[in-house]
């Protein structure tokens, strides 16, 4: 059984120290979010969560926890002795941070290089692109869901929201770190790359021309690009201008629609369960 050296143990006695200063204020997600992808780096909530990030091949910084969840992140801490451990009692950590840290431990990540698109859209058959997602915990069910039912990638629209904010990975359970993604430079004229690469576009949503999702047929062989959009106003008009069709989940009882997130998981089944 692995030991921790008691001598890497730091304990928070002061909120200003500059050490800690990765960790402040994470409730404050719009003054998050931007500074932490300009310094590479990002936050892994969840005891699972590290775990996960850190058997992907990433590289914590340091760790945040309280004292009484050392034990389960002894592995990690040892692959890593040169990672600080920070450890303070609930309401220190409280104060640092912005919320009540109940799920075991955090650590600052540095972010890894993000992938090449070409390199992506070889090795891929079903991607999906997600346009202008704005909400974390969707953006993480989404992910969730493309890992769980076989999409090989996601695609992120500029504007799209952070993958590896610490809401999103938490509610993905990790698998952000597993599958590959990919933020777009220039939307919607990437499009034309993936046209370039072989791949079949459609996007979900409700317009006059759209085909019922269980009338998509794909061959074996065929790569297909799902377009998902944004929460309130849907995929834009130049994205749709650019896909071959629109699909539409048949729906029941004068509902119209499904949440992004309900809805991506059903268009990735029926998608991943075609022959490639």
């Amino acid at each position: 059984m692995e030991t921790l050296n008691p001598e890497r143990i730091l304990h928070v006695e002061d909120l200003q120290d500059s050490r800690l200063d990765e960790y402040l204020r994470l409730s404050e997600a719009h003054l998050r979010m931007r500074t932490d992808v300009e310094n590479g780096l990002y936050i892994a909530e969840s005891t699972k969560v590290v775990q996960r990030a850190i058997n992907a091949g990433h590289v914590p910084r340091s760790f945040l926890l309280a004292e009484k969840h050392l034990g389960q992140l002894t592995e990690e801490f040892n692959r890593f002795p040169q990672a600080p451990i920070f450890i303070g009692d609930d309401q220190q950590l409280e104060d640092l941070v912005g919320f009540h840290l109940h799920r075991g431990a955090m650590a600052a990540m540095n972010r890894p290089e993000p992938l090449d698109l070409d390199k992506v859209l070889e090795t891929s058959s079903r991607i999906a692109i997600l346009e202008d997602i704005a909400d974390h915990t969707n953006l993480g069910a989404i992910i969730r869901s493309a890992s769980g039912l076989g999409v090989d990638a996601v695609l992120l629209t500029p504007k799209c929201v952070d993958p590896w904010y610490r809401r999103s990975a938490r509610v993905s359970m990790g698998t952000v770190f597993d599958l590959p993604w990919v933020r777009l430079e220039s939307w919607p004229q990437d499009l034309d790359k993936l046209k370039s690469h072989g791949y079949a576009l459609l996007a979900m949503e409700l317009t006059e021309d759209a085909v019922a999702l269980n009338d998509v047929h794909l061959a074996a062989g065929q790569k297909v690009a799902m377009i998902l959009g944004n929460e309130g106003r849907g995929v834009t008009q130049e994205a749709l201008d650019a896909v071959d069709r629109t699909v539409i989940i048949p729906m029941h009882r004068d509902v119209d629609s499904l949440n992004v997130g309900a809805a991506s998981a059903i268009a990735f089944w029926h998608l991943c369960s075609a022959p490639r």
